[in-house]
């Protein structure tokens, strides 16, 4: 199982910024597609961004569009999500999950202690 560690989230006040990082765990990631997550408090987990093995991104959720970019440090062996323009109803568990193609991950839950937190609020 690919794993992963995700840094970078925190409490930010609406219309603020975030970047987070997801490190790859014992593989190079550049092979991989690479998706971001998020679970909400109560409500089920969700795919908000993509990024393919070649460098194109794929939206899934289309609340972030405009406001959310994926990009990839292969030196790093990381993928990053740039948040801007962040609200409320962005809060929650991000947490990456990753296969050959976006279309082949599978969305599941974050198991326990996966994630960073983010969290929108004045």
């Amino acid at each position: 199982q690919l794993q992963f560690v995700e840094s970078g989230g925190g409490l930010v006040q609406p219309g603020g910024s975030l970047r987070l990082s997801c490190a790859a765990l014992g593989f190079t990631l550049d092979k991989y597609a690479i998706g971001w997550f998020r679970q909400a408090p109560g409500k089920e987990h969700e795919g908000v961004l993509c990024l393919t093995g070649r460098g194109g991104s794929t939206y899934s959720a289309d609340s972030v569009k405009g406001r959310f970019t994926i990009s990839r440090d292969n030196a790093k062996n990381t993928v990053y999500l740039q948040m801007n323009s962040l609200k409320p109803e962005d809060t929650g568990v991000y947490y990456c999950l990753a296969d050959t193609h976006c279309t082949l991950i599978i969305p599941r839950a974050p198991t326990a202690g996966q994630g960073t937190q983010v969290t929108v609020s004045s």
